[in-house]
């Protein structure tokens, strides 16, 4: 269900909104995460060091796998 909303979001924003790169992050360690994001075309650029809150907390963070996609990249061929 995530590849799809995620499939589905994407193409809205390039096609309906006109935008030319799309970013998302998520928490090191979550591979599931990190499936879906490449799965859907979504590139790994790198680690954001400290950039998100660790969980129920607002006073420590961790890193985070950032992704990109860009309107000109190829549509997945199987997610």
């Amino acid at each position: 269900m995530a590849t799809r909303a995620l499939l589905l979001a994407t193409r809205w924003a390039f096609e309906e909104l006109g935008l030319h790169r799309l970013e998302l992050d998520h928490a090191v360690g979550h591979d599931v995460s990190c499936r879906i994001a490449e799965r859907c075309g979504f590139a790994y650029e790198g680690t954001l060091r400290g950039a998100i809150f660790e969980e129920g907390r607002h006073d420590a963070f961790r890193d985070a796998h950032l992704h990109a996609r860009l309107a000109t990249d190829p549509e997945p061929t199987d997610p």
